[in-house]
């Protein structure tokens, strides 16, 4: 063998070797997993065969942009939402559901028809009725029932459209929250807020389609799953931001690094990571490569939107912001600047309105009245301020909370508290939404005298979820993506549109 014959070997047999190691197990189970699963499916979708099969909903996934605008399945009336959820579940007796039997009923023994086949998270026993601990009065021209807890909240009445009857079969908060914003109480399927950017992109190529909000010291119990992206790929996750100090860990650059030197580190490692998926053609490489680029930009777009010190002071006196601080009210005024910027989706918790009454914080005649100071005010604004700015029209925003409360007094263990609470209740309570092509001072479903049961207007968590996807331009029913063999969709197979409160 010649010289040249024997370096020619030894260049085929380098190439030999590094073929070989690449060709890991790893590497050979997962080829040989993708050709047999393409074989399935093909079986499956009826490829070599005569008939051809109905199409699937098609994936809206653009790899090379995938926060790029798309257009609904059908004009939306609104463009964004912002969901504002109380975390905890707020008492609808002392708030929206006004229910004078209630009152006489007030010390009384708990009838045994209300207790036979219930399921409760910590009553026992037989434990006393509780009357209303608020007075209701009528407001604005739709006359709608609110409470003496929410002033500020009764000057527009008329902007709400209230649900009387919403149920939900969960009676625990981190699977009656996870039902709420994924449509199951199990984790693994894409949020609410994930769904809607994923089928409609973002206005703001500078800002996630998707931003958490969080105030009341703690996440919600079923923490940062109800923002997730599930089996969505992981660009249309909620990004959750911070109302004090940097809005975004780490979004400064550190020390001894220039903006330059960080920019050229994200297209080394992007760089890279357009090779893995040249190779691989595994779409999360693609969200990788998008949240290296959008983290980038978010250095400099994020830290002006998230700022509220520029705002004139009429505007955060009329929210109650202060700046600086991490409260709510900086929050729900961050969320006006959010939608006005062009974000899609803006999901606010607020953490403490679990009112058992072990606590006084958790007592409904003192933790409750402190909660509703801190959120009446800023609500109201947001409906106000979105109005005068012309955007409340095309900005859903929807209150809620994944349960509500009993009309019976907890006692806990059969132990009278020490404050007056309610057990959590998901049989009957209220959400109320505005704007967005709902039809304000509607009020929707009705409950039984003492707010226990439903006696109309049945609403079931998936029709909230339904109605959003309408007002966002989408056929809940035909929203799907496909994963693991099969379209799904946030509704399951459940939902119905509630037409009564839309435009």
């Amino acid at each position: 063998m010649t010289q040249k014959e024997l370096h020619n070997q030894r260049l085929l047999d380098e190439a030999n070797k590094k073929m070989l190691h690449h060709q890991t197990r790893r590497h050979f189970i997962k080829e040989s997993a993708m050709g047999l699963g393409a074989l399935a499916l093909g079986s499956l979708l009826g490829c070599g065969t005569s008939g051809s099969p109905e199409p699937l909903a098609s994936n809206l996934f653009d790899p090379a942009n995938p926060l790029a605008p798309r257009p609904p399945m059908f004009p939306g009336k609104a463009k964004s939402v912002i969901f504002i959820h109380m975390a905890g579940a707020p008492s609808q007796l002392e708030l929206f559901s006004y229910k004078p039997e209630l009152a006489k009923l007030d010390g009384q023994d708990c009838p045994q028809s209300l207790l036979e086949g219930k399921k409760f998270a910590f009553i026992r026993g037989v434990p006393k009725m509780l009357g209303p601990q608020a007075n209701f009065k009528q407001h604005g021209q739709s006359g709608l029932w609110l409470s003496d807890n929410l002033p500020h909240l009764s000057t527009v009445a008329d902007e709400i459209a209230m649900l009387n009857a919403v149920t939900t079969d969960q009676f625990n908060h981190a699977p009656a929250q996870m039902l709420m914003h994924s449509g199951s109480a199990r984790q693994g399927r894409p949020s609410l807020g994930s769904w809607v950017t994923y089928g409609l992109g973002s206005e703001n190529k500078d800002l996630p389609g998707f931003v958490v909000l969080t105030s009341g010291g703690n996440n919600p119990d079923a923490g940062k799953s109800v923002w997730g992206s599930g089996f969505l790929p992981s660009v249309y996750q909620g990004v959750q931001c911070r109302g004090k100090g940097d809005p975004v860990l780490f979004i400064k650059d550190p020390d001894g690094m220039s903006r330059d030197l960080r920019k050229a580190s994200i297209d080394a490692i992007n760089n890279i990571n357009k090779e893995q998926y040249e190779e691989y053609k595994d779409p999360e490489i693609l969200s990788r490569i998008s949240q290296y680029e959008m983290a980038y930009k978010m250095q400099v777009s994020v830290p002006g939107v998230m700022n509220i010190n520029d705002e004139p002071q009429h505007i955060l006196d009329m929210y109650g912001a202060k700046p600086g601080e991490g409260i709510f009210a900086n929050n729900v005024l961050l969320a006006r600047k959010l939608v006005e910027k062009g974000v899609r989706f803006v999901q606010l918790f607020d953490w403490g309105w679990d009112t058992h009454g072990d606590s006084a914080g958790a007592a409904i005649e003192v933790g409750l009245i402190n909660k509703c100071r801190s959120v009446d005010k800023p609500i109201t604004a947001l409906l106000l301020d979105l109005k005068q700015r012309g955007l409340l029209d095309e900005t859903l925003v929807v209150w809620g909370a994944e349960f509500g409360r009993t009309p019976m007094l907890e006692n806990r263990e059969g132990k009278v508290m020490p404050f007056k609470g309610r057990d959590h209740h998901g049989e009957a309570f209220n959400i109320w939404m505005a704007g967005g092509g709902v039809k304000g001072g509607t009020s929707y479903g009705e409950t039984d005298e003492i707010g226990y049961s439903i006696v109309n207007g049945k609403t079931e968590v998936f029709d909230i979820q339904a109605t959003i996807l309408h007002l966002m331009g989408f056929d809940h029913e035909k929203f799907t993506y496909q994963s693991q063999g099969r379209p799904f969709r946030l509704t399951d197979v459940s939902g119905k549109v509630i037409h009564d409160i839309l435009v």
